[in-house]
């Protein structure tokens, strides 16, 4: 059976056997005492991005990892979406232990369960926005017609219905955003990963995509957000730091913040 099989299927193949501890129950995603090495120069031939990281996300949490630059924060999400295999430790993802998997595997785990935002966007410029969002639908081999009209609920969500027939290159960075948006919520993934999601954008456009983040959080799924933004942070239900590839503490906002407006409205009305 074919990977596109695989995913059509939509099962996931077990993981080999292998001594591990267990998933917790309830966790979305879990890491335990992961290490990442990328190669450096050479007195240093393999700093670690990651050193003993171990973090547990709950089904339906909205966390926020911070931190300064070269702490971990991206590094840390793209082991939490199987993009990243560390040397050591264990990672587990709705329920499935993911040692020894395959790339074939994980590809099939990532697009059944997983949706990312990334600040670079990733987008096709010589597609339409339409074909942009269908993409994983595509590779997934959902029908056709389901993935048409899956593509046009989304669209019309973002704000962008209008514009499904024109080039993705031709938009501006906000409603590039928002198609990457529609684009990583198109399977309807367990679990939503957002890379600096607002980084690159204004005030205004950035709350367009706060409010499609918490919108998917207040759907059931779980969120993960990367960010440097503590006014963003300060939303979620927890804040996880980090710094040289180690968590250092967490912190979970007054309960009076995450009750307060969303911090997309705050921005509109001029608050924040």
């Amino acid at each position: 059976m074919g990977l596109r099989d695989l995913l059509a299927s939509g099962k996931v193949p077990p993981a080999q056997t292998r001594a591990g501890p267990l998933s917790p129950a309830g966790a979305a995603v879990d890491v335990d005492d992961v290490e990442v090495r990328y190669p450096c120069d050479p007195g240093d031939p393999e700093a670690r991005a990651l050193d003993g990281v171990s973090l547990s996300v709950g089904e339906g949490e909205l966390v926020a990892v911070c931190g300064p630059s070269g702490s971990g924060k991206s590094t840390l999400l793209h082991v939490m979406g199987t993009l990243t295999s560390p040397a050591r430790g264990h990672v587990y993802v709705a329920g499935h232990v993911l040692d020894g998997w395959t790339p074939r595997r994980l590809a099939v785990l990532r697009a059944s369960t997983v949706g990312f935002v990334f600040q670079s966007i990733n987008l096709l410029g010589h597609l339409t926005v339409a074909q942009n969002v269908s993409l994983p639908a595509n590779l997934a081999g959902r029908p056709p017609r389901t993935t048409a009209l899956r593509v046009a609920e989304l669209l019309d969500l973002v704000g962008l219905g209008s514009k499904a027939d024109r080039p993705a290159g031709a938009l501006s960075g906000g409603e590039q955003q928002r198609v990457a948006m529609a684009r990583a919520l198109v399977n309807d993934p367990r679990l939503v990963l957002a890379d600096e999601p607002t980084g690159n954008l204004d005030s205004r456009t950035g709350a367009d995509v706060v409010d499609l983040l918490w919108a998917s959080h207040r759907a059931g799924r779980t969120v993960v957000i990367v960010t440097h933004d503590m006014r963003l942070a300060s939303q979620a239900g927890r804040i996880v730091h980090l710094r040289d590839g180690r968590i250092t503490h967490e912190t979970r906002p007054p309960a009076s913040a995450a009750a307060s407006p969303p911090l997309g409205q705050l921005l509109r009305l001029g608050q924040a």
